[in-house]
């Protein structure tokens, strides 16, 4: 079964670029989110992708409150940023993807989805 991922995002053509890649690793893209706001709106109506890429700074808020959701329930994402590394020490255990987003990394990441689905 395809990994439904949840893409956390403000940046539309990065956005594109990142649904390209899931679908070509073979994900099925439930949700392409460009705010926190939108994304726990759409968390918290009960939907539970089987994980998540989430950019780090949208529009200069940190994506943590998202990251914080899904940890709680024990569903997997990963951050992507343009910085290079989180800008603290939260979520040392989460994987850091660099954009722009490597797809054999990005394969890494999804293998690690499929697992927990």
């Amino acid at each position: 079964m395809a990994p439904r991922v949840l893409i956390v995002e403000d940046e539309g053509l990065v956005a594109l670029l990142i649904e390209d890649l899931l679908t070509d690793l073979g994900c099925e893209v439930v949700a392409s989110c460009d705010s926190i706001r939108s994304a726990m709106e759409w968390l918290e109506r009960g939907s539970a992708p089987d994980g998540a890429l989430l950019d780090v700074n949208l529009g200069g808020e940190l994506v943590y409150p998202v990251a914080e959701f899904l940890a709680a329930r024990k569903i997997p994402f990963a951050f992507a940023t343009g910085y290079g590394a989180l800008p603290d020490g939260r979520f040392a255990d989460v994987p850091v993807l660099a954009k722009p987003v490597n797809q054999a990394k990005l394969k890494d990441v999804v293998d690690r989805f499929g697992a927990a689905a």
